[in-house]
């Protein structure tokens, strides 16, 4: 791997520091401010500091020099903390009611048809999943932050401070959670419907009978359509279980873009504030199933579960997202999969119900399968069909592969794809619209991911030559004028025909960039993988070398005196060494029993020659 995530990720602190603070923390960037960018924002600072222990802020003096360098502008060791706790007690009161209810709006995100359409508040203040989930990310860092920085504060004032904080974190938490719920969906529909046609045509890639496939995707999705009847008992998602007792119908499920119209109130003994009506359309979202998911993921973290940073109502509000979790994942998993023959998510550009399709779409479709592969125990042969579809998508999408003219593929980078949020218009106004333009560091972040998860040498470096290839792709669109640069995203860098004038940051892509080199540092500290011919390869040479040792302690000590006990005291503890890392470094094992058998040899030779012998 080409990828330097430590420098990589000074290099952002430098510049997200200098554009961040002056004086005191200033939200912002391309699309203003809004309780997403701003946590995005947030989040390129806390998002390292929370998940890689080198770029740790909560104990100050364990901040490295390049760490203080890098964030000169917040301050020595002991300023960093404290003015990052003002910045984030700052947003959570910026993103909370005057009734203290947390505030999850999309606003300027918030797009519609025709740029000139008058767009009403109360339509920008609508509750979106998108916020729900990064609310639930920054929230873990925040309550991980204060639970370890409160150990070091002795000043009465700043731990009031910290406490305060660590309040409203919780109390954001689980309104988040609570909205996550009520975002949730399951969409029954029929087989000879519009939706069931799609969803056929899709998972029909052998082209058999339509009647033969229909019931054996009702067999494949039976499991997962008994829990969605038997289980999901809160929130939105549990009335249209009843739905599925009808053997006739087919169904999807998974998030929509916000709460979702008539959707239950949360029953909590948490103080929520008021938990508003939804409007959103009662159907999954790509989108935001994914994001969701990346949220739920989080909750139940290692790192989650060794601070225990959940408290007993949220973690029975996170048993309930798990549940969701899980049956998403199978279900969007077995609909990529379906059928003995290529698989529907190599049928690209994957095809939504609702019959709009996008390769972005099957990116998002492959990163639940992924997710499923990481509890299934996948074989590296399905590992390799999923990097198959990695790579094609870094082709069709030019990431990889060289644009010379405009033309369409490069639209998902620039503006992006924009789809209608059905329902939004329900108070009144037009119809808005969500745009995403993600898809490179999105793509980066799945190949990563998997190359941690194949056991495969050849299907691991293929995936971490892909990753280098998108990094590349990556690092021509920093911006490199104006007071922003260092950050992203200035996509004519790598395609020199797009407009040539942004100069102001987006947070939203700087931040998906800092998560995977988060991810790409989580790759680099795992275990390196293990070659079993090395492992022959390492015992038979540790074998002889252990022989060969064994023999010269045998016979060669009566002739050469001190030196010789010293030199085979050196290479005993050199063979202890290879024997004790051989099964998880069985290179290594190799190199030292190598360099172990041409000492013994010398040795050897040396102790013949002294009897006379050749």
């Amino acid at each position: 791997m080409q990828i330097k995530p430590r420098q990589q990720l000074l290099d952002i602190w430098r510049a997200t520091a200098r554009v961040s603070y002056q004086d005191a923390w200033s939200p912002g960037g391309l699309s203003g401010s809004n309780s997403i960018s701003d946590a995005e924002q947030l989040l390129c600072i806390m998002a390292p500091a929370t998940e890689i222990p080198l770029f740790r802020l909560d104990q100050p003096d364990t901040v490295t020099d390049d760490v203080l360098e890098a964030l000169k502008p917040l301050g020595d060791n002991l300023q960093i903390p404290q003015r990052l706790l003002r910045a984030l007690s700052e947003y959570l009161n910026r993103y909370t009611a005057p009734d203290g209810t947390p505030v999850f709006s999309g606003g300027t995100y918030f797009g519609t048809e025709e740029p000139s359409e008058k767009v009403d508040q109360e339509q920008l203040d609508l509750d979106v999943v998108d916020s729900f989930s990064i609310s639930v990310t920054l929230a873990l860092a925040i309550i991980g932050f204060t639970k370890v920085f409160r150990q070091v504060v002795t000043r009465a004032s700043l731990l009031r401070q910290v406490e305060e904080v660590e309040r409203l974190a919780n109390r954001r938490l689980t309104a988040a959670m609570a909205g996550l719920l009520r975002s949730f969906t399951v969409n029954v529909f029929t087989a000879d419907s519009p939706l069931g046609q799609e969803l056929v045509r899709t998972v029909n890639q052998e082209r058999r009978a339509t009647h033969v496939v229909v019931d054996e995707l009702r067999v494949a999705l039976r499991e997962i359509n008994a829990r969605l009847r038997d289980d999901v008992t809160i929130g939105s998602g549990a009335a249209e279980g009843s739905e599925l007792d009808n053997p006739n119908r087919l169904f999807e499920c998974g998030w929509s873009w916000g709460v979702v119209r008539d959707a239950p109130k949360i029953e909590t003994s948490a103080d929520l504030g008021e938990q508003r009506n939804g409007v959103a359309q009662n159907a999954p979202y790509l989108y935001f199933t994914t994001v969701a998911l990346d949220a739920i993921q989080a909750l139940s973290s290692e790192r989650t579960r060794l601070l225990g940073l959940l408290d007993p109502e949220q973690a029975r509000l996170a048993q309930s997202l798990q549940l969701r979790f899980e049956l998403t994942r199978s279900y969007w998993a077995t609909i990529a999969t379906f059928g003995s023959g290529r698989w529907p998510l190599e049928d690209l550009p994957w095809r939504a119900t609702d019959g709009i399709e996008f390769d972005y779409f099957a990116l998002l479709i492959t990163g639940m399968v992924m997710q499923n592969m990481q509890s299934v125990r996948a074989t590296n042969a399905n590992m390799r069909r999923v990097a198959d579809v990695l790579e094609e998508l870094a082709n069709r999408s030019r990431i990889t592969r060289r644009s010379t003219e405009p033309e369409t593929a490069v639209g998902v980078h620039y503006p992006g794809l924009h789809f209608p949020l059905v329902g939004s218009d329900a108070l009144g106004g037009p119809q808005l619209q969500w745009t995403v333009a993600d898809i490179a560091p999105t793509l980066f972040k799945r190949t990563l991911t998997l190359s941690g998860m194949t056991t495969d040498g050849p299907t691991r470096s293929r995936l971490l030559d892909l990753s280098d290839a998108i990094w590349q792709h990556l690092t021509v669109r920093v911006i490199r004028d104006g007071d922003d640069h260092g950050l992203w995203d200035w996509a004519a860098g790598a395609f020199s025909y797009l407009p040539d004038g942004v100069s102001q940051v987006s947070w939203y892509y700087t931040k998906r960039v800092v998560d995977c080199l988060v991810a790409a540092a989580a790759v680099i500290n795992e275990p390196t993988l293990r070659s079993e011919l090395l492992l022959q390869i390492a015992a038979d040479l540790l074998n002889e070398a252990d022989h060969l040792y064994d023999r010269e302690l045998l016979n060669g000590t009566t002739t050469r005196g001190e030196t010789l006990r010293v030199d085979l005291e050196r290479i005993g503890a050199e063979l202890k060494r290879a024997r004790s890392v051989h099964r998880e470094k069985p290179g290594v094992a190799v190199a030292v029993a190598e360099d172990v058998l041409r000492k013994l040899d010398r040795l050897s030779a040396a102790r013949r020659a002294d009897v006379g012998m050749t």
